[in-house]
C-alpha cells in the first residue's frame, strides 16, 4: 500500500531563516551575493562604457562595440565547438548578453528573482565555460573541470537555494508581492 504526502497547505512563502539558522552564516551569504551580483553588474558597466579593465573605450557598446561578438569571434574561444559559437555572433546575441548579465545582476544584488537568475546565469557561465573549452593540455586553462565559470554558477545557485536576499536585500518584501506569490519560480 502506498501512501502520498497530504498537499502543503501553507501558503507562506520559505524565507532564509527557515533555512539558515546562524546569523553569521546569513550576513556570509549576503556578502557572497553582492559580490556574485557584482561581477554580472560590472561585467555589463565595463563592455556598455568601456572602462578598461575587459574593454577598452573604443570598443565600449555605447561607441558601437559588440560586447558578445567580440568575444564569440575572438581568440578566445577555442576547441569543438567553436564553429557554432561563431555562428551564433550577431548584434542580438550582443544584446541578450547584455541584458542577461544587467538582469543579473540587478536581481542578485537586490536579492529578488534569485531562482531565475541562477538559472540563467548558470546557462550563460555554462556556454562561456564551453566556448572557452578549458579541456585539453593547450587550453590555457589551470584546471579543465572547475574554473571561475563553474565556481560563479555554484555561488548563485547557493545564493539562490539559502534565499540570500532575504538579509540585506529585498527578498522578503519581494516575495510578500502577489505576482511572485503566484509565480513562485519568480523568488
Amino acid at each position: 500500500m502506498t501512501t502520498t504526502a497530504p498537499a502543503n497547505t501553507d501558503s507562506r512563502l520559505a524565507t532564509q531563516l527557515d533555512i539558515v539558522r546562524s546569523d553569521l552564516a546569513r550576513r556570509v551569504l549576503a556578502v557572497l551575493r553582492l559580490a556574485t551580483g557584482f561581477i554580472f553588474l560590472w561585467a555589463f558597466l565595463d563592455k556598455t562604457f568601456g572602462l578598461g579593465y575587459s574593454t577598452l573605450t573604443e570598443r565600449a557598446w555605447v561607441t558601437g562595440g559588440t560586447p558578445s561578438q567580440g568575444f564569440l569571434l575572438g581568440d578566445a574561444v577555442v576547441g569543438p565547438l567553436k564553429p557554432f559559437f561563431a555562428a551564433i555572433a550577431s548584434p542580438a546575441s550582443d544584446v541578450l548578453f547584455m541584458l542577461a548579465m544587467l538582469g543579473i545582476g540587478l536581481a542578485v544584488m537586490l536579492g529578488i528573482g534569485l531562482r531565475v537568475s541562477a538559472v540563467i546565469g548558470s546557462f550563460v557561465l555554462l556556454a562561456m565555460y564551453l566556448a572557452e573549452w578549458p579541456i585539453g593540455m593547450d587550453a590555457g586553462s589551470t584546471n579543465p573541470i572547475v574554473n571561475y565559470h563553474v565556481i560563479y554558477a555554484l555561488s548563485l545557485t547557493v545564493i539562490a537555494v539559502t534565499h540570500a536576499g532575504d538579509t540585506g536585500g529585498a527578498g522578503l518584501p519581494w516575495k510578500r508581492l502577489a505576482l511572485v506569490r503566484q509565480a513562485r519560480w519568480l523568488i
